[in-house]
Formats: C-alpha cells, structure tokens, sequence
C-alpha cells in the first residue's frame, strides 16, 4: 500500500501535471471503484484543478467550485500518466480522467477490488475522510507520547492506525521500529520516555529520508514504480537477508496476508518472535532465539 512518502511523491508529481488545468472527461470501468453518490463524477467535467494534497494515505485533487476526487489507492491501486487517452481502457484499469495536459489513469493488480474514489463537495471536504491520526512532523514529542499512550497496543499496531498516525503503514512502520531499536510486539503502556522519543525521531528521519529519496530517484517523471519493497530497505522485505546494522538474519511474523520483519538482535533482545502460523504446529518447540533456530535446521 503507498505510504506517506509514496503518496507525497505522487501529489507533487500531479501538482506539476494538473494545477490549472481543466478535466475534459471521466471514464469509470470498475463498478466498486466509486463510493459515492453525490456529487456525481462528471460535475468535475470543465473544471480547473486549484489544488492536490495528502489527506492520511489518500490523494485529494481539488476542482473549482469546491468540488474533489478524493483516492485510497489501497495495497494493489497505482496511478499512471500518459499523454493520450487510451481508446479502450484494459482489464486492470479501473479509471482515466483526461485533462487539458494529459491522461491520469488508476489500475489495480489482482482480482480484489479494494481502491476507492470518492467525489465530494465543500472547502474542506476531504477532512470527512481523515481517520484522525496525527502527523508525526507537525506534533512534538509530548503530543506524539500522548497519542501513543491513547490505546495499549504493540507499536506495530499502533504506527499502522490511522486513527493515531497518518500514512504510516506495513512497510515504513517496519522500517521506523528497526532504527529505533524496538519490538514489534512492544506494548505502549510500556514504554518509558527514552524509547517513546527514539520512536518519534526514527518515524520523522525515515519518512523524511524515503520521501527525499524517492523525489531524487523519480526526478521530473512520474512515479511508476512504486513499491512496498524498496532496495535500501533495512527490514521490511528483507527476511533471511543479513540485516544493515549487526549482520542477524531478518527475520519475520506472517499473518493474514501482511509480515512484520525484524532484526531479532538490534530489536528484540536475540529473541525470536512467534510466528503465528508456525508456532500453531511446533507449540512447545518453536525456538526463542536464533541459535535455536539454526539447530533445528540442521536436523
């Protein structure tokens, strides 16, 4: 699912594209791609584009008379710019939105259709759908403690609501507990003061260091490869690879279709995490750190 960084980028990339500039028509292919009803899309039709902003993980494209399209990518939506229209519009897009200067198309891989757009009306419509959480870079510590503090949950967990933090998901929240040296599965009520504050600076540098790097790397083009796996990853991604800081195996907890990767000796400690799926058949005999780990493989 694009993330803070991802989803920064992509605005900047359609602010360069799209301000000032009039939609001439919308196509819709994907039945559940669009939730809601009023106003309808093509009361955007002739319309300039007057803004673009993040709104948590979400795209917000705002037209005259306060009218906007309002996109959650979700894990499999990516968005694409051509200059030309395509005649037909194929099996995985589900949308093209031709302007004055060009074609902005949305597809989604696989068969789940979980991408939204909503139109909506109104100077600050695109708040309705902000989940609350706050943004890491515009609170201080004390704020960012607080909202921590609000729910005991693993921090995992709570990184991932985005009812407590915006756009931070799977893949950076991975990212951020690997440099503050945290579990995963740490509860919040539990931290004390000293890590509370490494989580906060670690969530600022790592969002800042991807979203400066992913403009340096797209440039004046617009993003096509955005990904969940990024090369210079230190975690997430990475399982079995050795990690950046000591040299330990990334290792991982898989559940449902998300995995959470870790580095048992800068983050836990030495001690493995239970795999949920795993420990469910080994019970008594799932290992606890790593060298456990490696003499089971050689029997």
């Amino acid at each position: 699912m694009p993330e803070l960084p991802d989803v920064e980028i992509y605005v900047e990339a359609l602010s360069r594209r799209l301000l000032g500039s009039a939609l001439k028509s919308a196509r819709i292919r994907g039945p559940f791609l669009l939730r809601s009803v009023k106003p309808p899309v093509q009361a955007a039709c002739g319309k300039r584009v007057l803004e673009i902003r993040r709104v948590g993980k979400r795209i917000a494209i705002g037209f005259e008379d306060e009218l906007w399209f309002v996109l959650h990518l979700m894990i499999a939506g990516r968005l694409h710019w051509k200059d030309v229209e395509p005649k037909a519009l194929g099996k995985n897009i589900l949308a093209a939105f031709a302007f004055e200067s060009g074609v902005l198309t949305l597809t989604e891989a696989g068969s789940q259709r979980r991408a939204s757009l909503y139109v909506l009306q109104g100077p600050d419509a695109p708040s309705v759908l902000n989940a609350g959480g706050i943004d890491v870079f515009s609170v201080n510590f004390d704020t960012f403690w607080a909202v921590l503090r609000s729910e005991n949950h693993t921090l995992k967990r709570s990184l991932t609501d985005p009812r407590l933090f915006s756009g931070i998901g799977n893949a950076y929240s991975d990212e951020i507990l690997h440099r503050a040296g945290l579990s995963p599965v740490a509860l919040t009520e539990r931290l004390d003061r000293d890590q509370a504050s490494r989580l906060h600076e670690a969530a600022k540098d790592v969002l800042r260091e991807w979203t400066e790097r992913l403009r340096r790397e797209t440039g004046d083009r617009f993003p096509e490869k955005v990904t969940a796996f990024r090369q210079g990853m230190a975690a997430h991604g990475r399982f079995g690879e050795p990690c950046p800081r000591c040299g330990t195996k990334i290792q991982r907890i898989r559940y449902a279709s998300n995995e959470t990767n870790y580095c048992p000796e800068c983050q836990t400690g030495g001690r493995l995490l239970a795999d949920r799926s795993l420990s469910r058949l080994l019970h008594d005999d799932w290992p606890s750190s790593l060298d456990e780990l490696e003499a089971l493989k050689k029997r």
